[in-house]
């Protein structure tokens, strides 16, 4: 008999962006969920901001397969179009880095390409279902503003293309996703430059004839040029995911002008809402502040990898830098710091040996004194609650706290409930959250280290045994100063990190 996936019997619910409040999900298609996330534009390394917004999708991600559901996740590359401080003229940021770095723009994207693939899977991310680039589909893009300008909603002005959003708001709501008002933005804007090709400032390009200079150019309909960064989004949801699909995420200051833009465009093409659910993730600060290189209040992933900066004590690794991430709710703000950091390495540590604990723990045939199946489901209707990472974390420090209870003697768990422990704890903490067990995975802990310490540890038995304390001192406390704790018991000598 085939068991129901695990969706049917719980109840999720997202907040929605666009509703304002959290809403039950229900798919589309049932079983099925198609989702789309706004990826970066690879003109430079990954920001750590952007990292936090993809491992937040990841947990969404991971949660939504875990439930059972069939998921389409498409997260596109940008590599054209996106111009300087998200405006409307200016360089195109991939083309500019490029001219600086006296390389030809597919370098330039190559390069930083493969800096974001090599930094996601260190913080253990899957790989989107589909992760399709805006160069590779202009075709598509072009199509698209054929269809807009046919349907009413967008002219021609030199060889660009525009979206004519007063026309749009005629019958349509623009700036519905981020509460704003087009007659109050259009009586906050100053006048247009005379020499602007556009009817009103609040029209967005969907192709921009490219000068003379421009070196990332294609031919359409209306001049050689570039689509708008906003229309490749659409383009690219539409073709892998339909004109109406389950969720659009991203990071929340995409939601205006982007998100907006998106909606107006899908909504002009196809002439139907193209998302069910938006879905936002909040910013990252650093030390209380924005995160800026111009201040120099910022920080790489690589840099929190090597400890090579100037703002934390030492290097951390990805699955803890990962686990402090998930430690906030996606929609809150999250301040990054050293003291932060160092808190969240301990507990990542401490959930680690626990579940290195439950491994070996003796059973009883008796009832265990804590209720492994409401504690289960608690960990379910956290996530159910719009996928509430720091409350499922709180839960599982229940269970840590249980585990060293029978540990110590002081509780018992019976064979039956150790194994659905071990199974729920192993599905939240790897599968779901998507943490990596370091003391297995990484190379510090590797078996030639475990035997070299070992060794030391048997030498610090000897000396204390010849009475020799202050060796045995020293091994402790040399141990200790590099992360490595000696921890004596009736049973012996053990290690864990710190």
């Amino acid at each position: 008999m085939a068991v129901a996936p695990l969706h049917k019997t719980q109840e999720l619910k997202i907040y929605n962006s666009i509703a304002g409040k959290k809403e039950p999900f229900i798919p589309i298609i049932e079983g099925n969920i198609g989702m789309y996330v706004c990826g970066p534009t690879v003109y430079s390394n990954v920001h750590l901001g952007n990292c936090r917004t993809f491992i937040s999708f990841d947990l969404i991600y991971r949660y939504l397969i875990h439930l059972g559901y069939k998921v389409r996740y498409v997260r596109n590359i940008t590599d054209a179009g996106h111009l300087e401080n998200d405006a409307e003229e200016g360089e195109d940021k991939v083309a500019k880095k490029a001219r600086l770095e006296e390389l030809e723009p597919m370098e330039i994207v190559q390069r930083y390409t493969l800096d974001f693939h090599n930094i996601l899977s260190k913080f253990n991310n899957i790989p989107p279902s589909i992760e399709p680039t805006a160069t590779g589909h202009i075709v598509e893009q072009i199509e698209i503003i054929k269809t807009i300008i046919d349907n009413g909603f967008a002219y021609q002005a030199n060889g660009s293309v525009y979206f004519d959003v007063k026309k749009f708001n005629e019958n349509n709501q623009y700036g519905k996703l981020s509460g704003r008002n087009l007659e109050d933005m259009i009586a906050n804007t100053r006048e247009l430059a005379a020499q602007s090709d556009k009817k009103n400032p609040q029209d967005f390009a969907l192709w921009k004839k490219a000068e003379p200079q421009h070196i990332m150019r294609w031919p359409s309909p209306w001049s050689d040029g570039f689509p708008g960064w906003h229309l490749e989004c659409t383009a690219m949801s539409t073709k892998y995911l339909g004109e109406q699909f389950d969720i659009h995420g991203g990071g929340m200051d995409l939601k205006f002008p982007h998100h907006e833009c998106e909606i107006a465009q899908g909504e002009a093409a196809c002439g139907k809402t193209p998302v069910n659910y938006w879905m936002h993730a909040n910013m990252l600060t650093l030390n209380g502040k924005k995160m800026a290189k111009s201040t120099g209040n910022s920080i790489s992933p690589a840099e929190i990898f090597t400890g090579k900066n100037t703002i934390l004590s030492k290097a951390f690794a990805p699955s803890v830098t990962r686990f402090f991430m998930l430690q906030a709710h996606y929609r809150s703000v999250l301040d990054f710091s050293n003291d932060a950091l160092e808190a969240s390495e301990k507990g990542f540590y401490k959930l680690m040996e626990a579940i290195q604990t439950l491994e070996n723990l003796k059973t009883d045939k008796t009832t265990s004194g804590f209720n492994i199946q409401n504690w289960k489901q608690e960990c379910y209707d956290a996530m159910n609650d719009d996928f509430n990472s720091p409350i499922l974390i709180a839960k599982l420090f229940e269970a840590v706290k249980f585990i060293n209870t029978v540990k110590e003697g002081n509780a018992i768990v019976s064979t039956t409930d150790h194994q659905l422990l071990t199974t729920t704890i192993h599905e939240f903490v790897f599968d779901v959250l998507g943490l990596v067990n370091i003391n297995e995975a990484s190379s510090d802990i590797s078996d030639k280290l475990s035997g070299a310490l070992e060794l030391l540890i048997k030498l610090r038995k000897e000396a204390r045994a010849n009475k020799d304390f202050a060796t045995s001192d020293k091994i402790r406390d040399e141990l200790q100063s590099i992360g490595i704790q000696l921890k004596d018991s009736r049973e012996g000598t053990s290690f864990t990190l710190n």
